[in-house]
């Protein structure tokens, strides 16, 4: 598929950065949960699994934070902070929500070998990672003010 000239796909480094926001933030909701259910001696231990309760709030909560936020506005706090959304690779509307879970599913697929599907990024001429090409979806910023803002909307 050739490259849309109305959408600017998103790079790696950006990427990246979005993604340390969004663990940043993630950090900040999960630590002081952990810390009220497990005390300080949560970080004192070097057992792998602490319990239930660690494993939902650090194993299962954040893809699912993760997934509310590309299902309801197709972006995540990092990504919008670097003005980025999520949008399906053929038309540039948002994503459905199967494909959302697929992009997730499929993004432990990208970090099995040494992460190479997320360095993929960089050398991808769409700048997709094996999870958006699995998903069908591309991280963009709309390049021009005749596209409509919202990401649910198509692409003139």
């Amino acid at each position: 598929m050739q490259q849309n000239p109305e959408m600017d796909y998103v790079g790696f480094w950006p990427r990246v950065g979005a993604t340390l926001i969004d663990s940043l933030l993630l950090l900040i909701i999960i630590m002081p949960m952990l810390i009220a259910i497990y005390g300080r001696s949560y970080f004192s231990t070097d057992s792998l699994f602490r319990g239930p309760a660690h494993f939902m709030i650090s194993c299962v909560m954040p893809p699912l934070i993760q997934l509310a936020f590309w299902i309801t506005l197709s972006t995540t706090p990092g990504k919008m902070a670097i003005g980025a959304i999520i949008v399906d690779a053929k038309t540039g509307n948002k994503p459905s929500a199967g494909q959302c879970v697929k992009r997730c599913l499929s993004s432990y697929l990208s970090a099995l070998p040494l992460y190479l599907g997320f360095f993929w990024i960089g050398k991808d001429s769409r700048k997709q990672g094996w999870h958006d090409k699995i998903a069908d979806t591309v991280v963009i910023r709309r390049k021009t003010a005749a596209v409509p803002a919202s990401p649910g909307l198509p692409l003139q």
